[in-house]
């Protein structure tokens, strides 16, 4: 026989795991709201321009700014509904563990190569440290 139900005011326990997830999503997607129109506004201006315009473009530390949260709210946005995804439709506990493990990867290093990208750019291409790349 299952235990009886903890509530906090008048709502069970088990129910209130799930707001925080709830608010940061919302919070991400709000922010994203005009990064995103920023971003669209941004990638129409620089439709057709060459290559030292959009160089320029990106050495604006206030564009590497905004691009480089633009990629990190999307990403944590993105992982937080990938998240909810296998949640509620993966029911295997191995399963649901690796893949949330597997999602949070992906998106971490997305992340991390995107803000590494869009910082190489903003100073200027520096080159690589020794030993990395061509």
């Amino acid at each position: 026989m299952s235990e009886l139900a903890t509530f906090r005011k008048m709502v069970k326990v088990s129910e209130r795991h799930g707001a925080a997830e709830w608010l940061t999503e919302r919070v991400a997607l709000f922010a994203l709201i005009p990064l995103g129109v920023w971003l669209l506004s941004t990638v129409f201006t620089l439709t057709g321009a060459d290559y030292d315009a959009v160089m320029v473009w990106f050495r604006s530390p206030v564009n590497a700014v905004l691009l480089a949260a633009t990629v990190l709210i999307f990403c944590a946005y993105a992982s937080i509904a990938w998240k909810v995804i296998v949640e509620d439709y993966i029911h295997k506990p191995g399963t649901k563990t690796l893949l949330l493990a597997v999602i949070n990867l992906i998106f971490l290093v997305i992340a991390a190569a995107a803000v590494f990208f869009i910082v190489r750019l903003a100073l200027g291409s520096a080159p690589l440290p020794a030993g990395v790349g061509v």
